[in-house]
């Protein structure tokens, strides 16, 4: 048996956790910022926020769209509302807890969806929008992050939905680290996406 499978619950995820919960913070922060800039063009549409640079890189651009209030409201209270929840689950993670396994599937299968809707959101500023949002990307980042440290714990829990062997097949690339090989792809993609449509006006 690995190290892996005989240490605490609290060592074995560790990393994990402490990923989840600085990711999560720095989201959290993100849509504070971002809320806090909905309220101001709120009372004042001609604001002049800090991140509006230039016509691309804008905050402000991005925030009037109606792709940033897709809801009615301000897509960054979504992630005051949510990101709390995840800090908390990082934190319990780290003294040991263990939640439920349905707490944990839903969690997991909530967040998947905030992962979409953070894609969505960056295909929008990007291909739509024709605006970068700095905050906007932290948060799909941030996103990217706790998503993959949820699932991990969840594969390595034995949480997933799968059969037996998807299941084992899943645990084993965990255990190899492909799990963190996708996510550096994910990032990868992102940097050099913004990097070839926004090269001129960010250096």
């Amino acid at each position: 048996m690995s190290q892996i499978d005989t240490a605490p619950r609290e060592v074995k995820y560790r990393g994990t956790f402490i990923t989840m919960l600085v990711s999560s913070l720095a989201s959290l922060t993100a849509s504070l910022v971002l809320s806090i800039d909905a309220i101001t063009l709120a009372k004042n549409p001609n604001s002049n926020l800090a991140c509006n640079i230039n016509a691309i890189i804008s905050c402000g651009k991005v925030a009037v769209s109606w792709q940033s209030n897709l809801l009615g409201f301000p897509n960054a209270f979504i992630g005051l509302m949510s990101e709390p929840v995840v800090i908390t689950v990082a934190v319990a993670g780290l003294v040991g807890v263990q939640f439920p396994r349905t707490f944990m599937r839903i969690a997991t299968s909530v967040y998947f969806l905030g992962l979409l809707f953070a894609f969505w959101l960056f295909s929008q500023s990007y291909f739509v929008i024709g605006a970068f949002c700095p905050w906007c990307l932290l948060v799909t980042i941030s996103t990217v992050t706790v998503f993959s440290s949820m699932f991990r714990v969840n594969a390595l829990e034995g949480h997933l939905p799968f059969s037996e062997k998807a299941n084992q097949t899943i645990t084993r690339l965990m255990l190899a680290g492909w799990d963190k090989v996708v996510v550096v792809a994910i990032y990868s993609m992102i940097v050099l996406a913004v990097i070839f449509k926004y090269s001129r006006v960010i250096f």
